[in-house]
């Protein structure tokens, strides 16, 4: 697919994104929207000024939750046929979005040719036919660095724009969780890292030290021990009551969602024999190697958070779309018999009580599971509001 060239300057001038130039909303796409937590971190706070006009993704139901809740300008469709078809894509001001990042797993690293490394191409393309001047596009930290990442700086520079990459952490940004994302960010005339990252509003250093080991970010912790502490598991999900039934609640919101399993009276034995904060399979096998399953009794590396129980007073691990299977990860509640209900996952990720999920239990779960948190969202956000105003007052100048 071949990227739209870039807007000519009349069209810079006279497109509405330039709205932060003229004290207009600025205008944003959002493509592989999911359920929309990257637009609801950046129309968050309505004194940022940003405006969602159109957004996209192939996940029919997750497009349901994003009109829901931000209005019906969101399509789904495969974005490649959408563009070969002629869709029509409105101007704006920023494009936003995560290309699916399956192709840059640890687990997919091998698969030179998967056709998912490329769909930040129709992404460029969509910010070229948009004329926008700022794009952010969010992916695994196995991007940054990547083959793929030099292709994406390179088609972003014959565009017009100046690029920079930053892994960032969501716990750092109010999210309860330990979710490590890559973000890039492209703008016109500009260096972004004027102003990208955004600075850190929380962090784990109590007296001095790390209260979790985080592998791989040796001088974390430098300049954050005056910030807020990370928030918590505790502190997002302590006050809710037993969650009650199987199904989706439609009309009990908040606790829409806040429903259990039925678990065999197996799973039930093997969730209170992990019964203390941070245990995990191994304990298992040690306690109750008669009750574990034969494939991990066998299996004696890797996969230490599977079947594990989350701490009260830490972040949670990343959630992920079966949150809701303890033998997928670190999902058993702290102190409760159960794996985490959808409601706690969605508070895990920083959605608020009232945004609206549409669709069946496992189509919410993976809504969930794939967005961006929307606090780590808005705090981008940020950044790319002053990037604007950078842009506009140089513009005045």
């Amino acid at each position: 697919m071949s990227l739209a060239a870039p807007p000519t300057n009349q069209e810079k001038d006279t497109h509405s994104g330039n709205g932060a130039h003229h004290g207009q909303p600025a205008r944003v796409i959002d493509l592989f929207c999911g359920a929309g937590g990257m637009t609801l971190g950046f129309a968050t706070d309505s004194d940022l000024g940003f405006e969602p006009v159109w957004a996209n993704d192939m996940d029919s139901s997750a497009v349901a939750t994003f009109n829901a809740n931000f209005g019906h300008h969101a399509v789904a469709g495969d974005i490649i046929e959408l563009l070969e078809k002629g869709v029509d894509i409105p101007r704006a001001d920023v494009v936003i979005g995560g290309p699916p990042c399956q192709g840059f797993s640890l687990l997919n690293r091998n698969r030179v040719n998967d056709p998912r490394k490329h769909l930040w191409r129709p992404f460029l393309d969509v910010v070229g036919r948009s004329g926008a001047s700022v794009f952010v596009m969010e992916n695994v930290p196995q991007l940054i660095g990547s083959p793929e990442h030099h292709d994406i700086d390179d088609a972003a520079r014959e565009l017009g724009f100046r690029t920079t990459a930053r892994k960032l952490l969501a716990a750092d940004y109010g999210v309860p969780q330990l979710r490590w994302r890559a973000f890039v960010i492209g703008v016109m005339d500009i260096d972004p890292r004027q102003i990208f990252p955004p600075p850190k509003t929380h962090s784990g250093i109590a007296n001095g030290t790390m209260t979790l080991s985080l592998p791989g970010a040796s001088g974390y912790s430098e300049g954050l021990a005056s910030l807020k502490p990370w928030r918590t598991v505790r502190d997002a999900i302590a006050d809710l009551p037993p969650p009650v039934g199987t199904e989706i609640r439609p009309d009990a919101p908040p606790l829409d969602l806040h429903f259990g399993r039925n678990p065999t009276p197996l799973s039930l034995r093997r969730y209170k024999t992990v019964s203390e904060e941070g245990m995990n399979r191994f304990d298992l096998q040690r306690l109750a190697p008669d009750i574990t399953p034969d494939c991990w009794i066998k299996k004696t590396s890797g996969g230490t958070d599977l079947f594990g129980r989350m701490w009260w007073d830490k972040p949670s691990p990343t959630i992920r779309t079966e949150f809701f299977k303890p033998e997928k990860g670190r999902y058993l509640h702290p102190s409760d018999h159960r794996p985490i209900t959808h409601r706690e996952a969605a508070r895990l990720q920083g959605f608020p009580d009232d945004f609206e999920f549409v669709g069946s239990k496992t189509e919410i779960a993976r809504q969930i599971g794939n967005a961006v948190p929307p606090p780590l969202a808005a705090a981008v956000a940020h950044s790319v509001a002053s990037i604007l105003q950078l842009r506009a007052s140089e513009a005045r100048a």
